[in-house]
């Protein structure tokens, strides 16, 4: 039988429990109704790149799968740091994802001694997006090949340029190792985003980009440049005409370009799986499908765990390329 006392503390924690319900029951409600408000992409470039570009395709239909306004905020500069930065000073609550890529979240790790983040830092929803670069050249170039330009190069050491979205971008490293493996010297000018120097490229104040192949598709098409090569094994099919780079004399010369959503580490577990989840559906409508083609490129897709064994992999890969082409940690 129990004591007097005994039965007071049975009835105060009896108490202190049912107190404990509603905030319990709105605690879990919070977690089912993900998400009950606005979801912000933090572009990590600026606008005109391929990464603004695939955030702002996939941002419709991405909100409509989620019930939720997806808004887009670019935060352009520092090879993508300034970008990563602001997503890990949001709260890991899904409410703050990034549009990273290859260059923040891969080549970025073998090119800065004091990068302000790791790996670790980030939880990757998944690839939405994957392309080859391509080098082109603006339309009044006079060399109409690779191995022309190449020829070119060779004869005037120092007079060319290449543009680039910043250093580490996978349009950087991809003049590097054209650089290294076509023995020429030509000098790396960064922009703070695919878009500004796409738009010097055209007005003729460097020689040349092997950019995104989605950010230059709509300048190919229109004649404003000249495709010379793209850097994925195969020709792509909306460019039957352009060879690739192996096929152009560089056996050893394949890239594939890739942009993909993360979270801030510590998201929680049933919230990267409603993202992903939202994400795959749209990957999958024939909108998104026709679009990517029309750039050039296709949707991937995979699971948060793949998409973080991928992006390992990647890792190790560009630290190889850096070594290759004599890039040194700054």
């Amino acid at each position: 039988m129990l004591s007097f006392y005994s039965l007071i503390r049975a009835c105060a924690i009896g108490f202190t429990a049912l107190a404990s319900l509603p905030l319990l029951v709105q605690s879990v409600c919070a977690a089912e109704v993900f998400p009950s408000k606005p979801i912000k992409i933090i572009v990590t470039a600026s606008p005109g790149g391929t990464t603004d570009i695939s955030s702002r395709a996939l941002s419709d239909i991405l909100g409509k799968e989620l019930g939720q306004n997806v808004i887009i905020e670019n935060k352009a500069g520092g090879a993508g740091i300034i970008g990563i930065q602001a997503l890990l000073a949001a709260p890991a609550d899904g409410y703050t994802i990034a549009m990273g890529n290859i260059g923040p979240n891969a080549i970025n790790y073998s090119l800065y001694k004091n990068l302000p983040y790791k790996m670790e830092d980030m939880e990757p929803i998944t690839i939405v997006i994957a392309n080859p670069n391509v080098l082109v050249v603006n339309s009044d170039f006079p060399a109409k090949t690779v191995a022309e330009l190449v020829a070119l190069a060779k004869a005037n050491p120092g007079k060319y340029s290449f543009a680039s979205s910043g250093r580490g971008q996978s349009i950087h490293m991809s003049g590097e190792l054209f650089k290294a493996q076509a023995g020429i010297d030509i000098i790396h000018v960064p922009y703070k985003g695919a878009g500004p120097a796409l738009a010097d490229l055209l007005a003729g104040q460097t020689s040349m980009m092997v950019d995104n192949l989605p950010s230059s598709m709509a300048y190919i098409k229109a004649g404003k440049l000249r495709a010379l090569a793209v850097t994925s094994k195969n020709r792509v099919p909306e460019l039957p005409d352009v060879p690739t780079m192996i096929q152009s004399g560089f056996p050893n010369f394949e890239v594939t370009a890739w942009f993909g959503l993360f979270a801030p580490a510590g998201t929680p577990k049933p919230v990267i799986d409603k993202l992903y989840a939202a994400v795959k559906k749209a990957l999958e409508t024939p909108e998104i499908k026709q679009r990517w083609k029309d750039l050039g490129g296709w949707a991937v897709g995979d699971t948060p765990a793949n998409t973080k064994i991928f992006i390992a992999a990647e890792k190790k890969k560009w630290e190889q390329v850096a070594l290759q082409a004599k890039i040194e940690a700054e």
